[in-house]
């Protein structure tokens, strides 16, 4: 019986080379549509078009190429069914052995700046899931290929066992195709369920509009890690969907393999980097330790806010993780070797800044371009279940602050009370943040009180706490952390506000002679 491959594929990727080996080495006889036929034509490889094949024409500007029985006959005919081969033979139908079928690029589609909901609409497969799923279903005696990465391995099987397929490997290819195709559609839903105005139902930026009913994540493996948090834990790293974006589309120039541990700190480090991306920013160094800031530092340079923020905390630093939010030079490439480092993230890195980095080859050094990029949500687990939530997005506008004491912030200490809360937003509830001029000199976080947490960066500030500002994620429910401020040197405070015992703060502010802020929004971070 002779073999036919039914290749149309998106991704032209490895596609010619695939073709060849199934035309020379295993006599495969192809048939394809469109762009897909057109490339194997001028490749030299004889191929049918499936309009020949089936007699029907492409019509709908291509929208309706393979959705034709003569197609999905033979995909679906079960080969060791006497009467499904009596309705191929009356039907002129060949049995398919092998479909080669990826899908239109919705995902990458929709991650573009300025893409239409038309445009994405039109990017939605409708072919070439039907192909999947009826190939997927028909595994017994069919094989089908969603990817390219899956090429090799497939030719390998053919080679390996005399030019068929093994039973184990369909079932194989076959659960990838059903993956494929389900997360294919969940990304059509997330998407169209943003962008889709339901009537009836609040508007998506709405208050009042509700998460979906139902919310499905699925992500593909990008690689195993050695352990979780520790060594007893196992570990593996996700991406969502088909998705390029974020950590996936990193560069490692260098060091040995990311731990989880690395993963996580690193996530911590890129979002307080991503708070000073704006054009006016100026160059900033971030210093994460189990997953929060242990300094945090802006300069005239990239190498002067390193080590500003190195320097804000040298104990902790050692160790740690490093996010820049411009690319590396040969300064700070020189500051960088000076103590050992675990991970450096940036969104660049000039080649002579990457061969001084190469003598600390332990060293992980990754190239993010975006370091802006995250999910809109995030999910943590519970027994039997998740909590969703929107990611913490607000953006702060010191002109929409309310000043609520008699004195009033000066223009420098507005700077750093700017600079404090954009830092206290990614440190661990309770967090207080004591700065001065672009640099943190005191980080409070996750204590069980905020009492302790303003005792914990009061210390840390030492004697540079004159004159500095204070940042507290939450409010104060008493007065007492005020006058521990006040005591120390602060000289202006900038909080969420919103207490039943608000007015006990502010009282103790004019009292100590100190300038308060309420911003009126809460940056909790469990």
């Amino acid at each position: 019986m002779k073999k036919v491959a039914l290749l149309s594929v998106s991704d032209k990727t490895g596609l010619i080379e695939l073709a060849q080996r199934l035309v020379q080495e295993f006599k495969f006889e192809l048939i394809s549509s469109g762009g897909t036929a057109q490339i194997l034509i001028t490749a030299g490889l004889p191929v049918t078009k499936v309009s020949d094949y089936t007699g029907s024409p492409e019509i709908l500007g291509g929208r309706v190429k393979t959705l034709h029985p003569k197609i999905h006959g033979g995909i679906l005919a079960r080969q060791d069914l006497p009467s499904d081969l009596a309705d191929l033979a009356a039907q002129g139908i060949d049995p398919i052995a092998l479909v080669v079928v990826n899908l239109y690029p919705f995902t990458q589609t929709i991650q573009r700046s300025g893409v239409t909901l038309a445009e994405a609409i039109e990017n939605i497969d409708i072919g070439g899931p039907t192909l999947l799923r009826a190939s997927a279903k028909n595994h017994a005696h069919l094989s089908v290929l969603c990817r390219p990465d899956q090429y090799a391995e497939y030719v390998n099987q053919l080679a390996t066992h005399g030019g068929e397929v093994p039973l184990a490997f369909r079932q194989t290819l076959a659960l990838q195709a059903f993956e494929h195709t389900a997360n294919y559609d969940r990304a059509i839903v997330s998407y169209l369920s943003q962008t889709f105005s339901v009537p009836g139902t609040p508007a998506a930026s709405s208050p009042e509009n509700p998460l979906p009913d139902r919310w499905t994540l699925t992500g593909e493996k990008v690689q195993s890690l050695r352990y979780g948090e520790n060594p007893h834990q196992a570990a593996a790293w996700y991406q969502l969907g088909d998705s390029q974006t974020g950590w996936t589309g990193a560069t490692q120039l260098q060091g040995k393999e990311l731990s989880y541990n690395n993963l996580v700190d690193l996530e911590a480090a890129r979002l307080i980097a991503a708070e000073f991306m704006a054009p006016q920013d100026r160059p900033t160094a971030v210093v994460v330790k189990h997953n929060n800031p242990c300094g945090v530092a802006s300069g005239n340079t990239l190498s002067e806010a390193y080590q500003r923020a190195f320097d804000a905390d040298p104990i902790s630093a050692f160790g740690g993780i490093i996010a820049l939010n411009q690319p590396i030079e040969a300064e700070t490439a020189t500051a960088l070797t000076q103590t050992f480092l675990e991970c450096v993230v940036a969104p660049g890195c000039t080649a002579a800044a990457q061969a001084i980095l190469q003598g600390k080859k332990n060293l992980r050094v990754l190239i993010l371009p975006d370091l802006s990029g995250g999910l809109s949500h995030n999910l943590k687990t519970i027994a039997g279940g998740f909590l969703l939530q929107e990611a913490d997005r607000s953006l702060e506008i010191p002109e929409q602050w309310q000043i609520v004491t008699e004195q009033q912030p000066t223009p420098d200490q507005t700077e750093a009370l700017y600079f404090a809360w954009k830092v206290a937003k990614h440190v661990k509830s309770n967090a207080i943040v004591i700065a001065q001029a672009g640099l943190t000199l005191g980080i409070g976080a996750g204590q069980m009180n905020r009492v302790g947490s303003v005792h914990i960066a009061l210390t840390q500030a030492g004697d540079r706490v004159k004159g500095a500002v204070l940042a507290s994620d939450a409010f104060f429910p008493f007065d007492d952390s005020v006058r521990s401020a006040a005591t120390a040197g602060i000289s202006a405070i900038i909080q969420p506000g919103g207490s039943i015992r608000d007015q006990d703060s502010i009282q103790a502010a004019n009292e100590l002679g100190l300038a308060m802020v309420f911003t009126g929004i809460r940056h909790f971070l469990h």
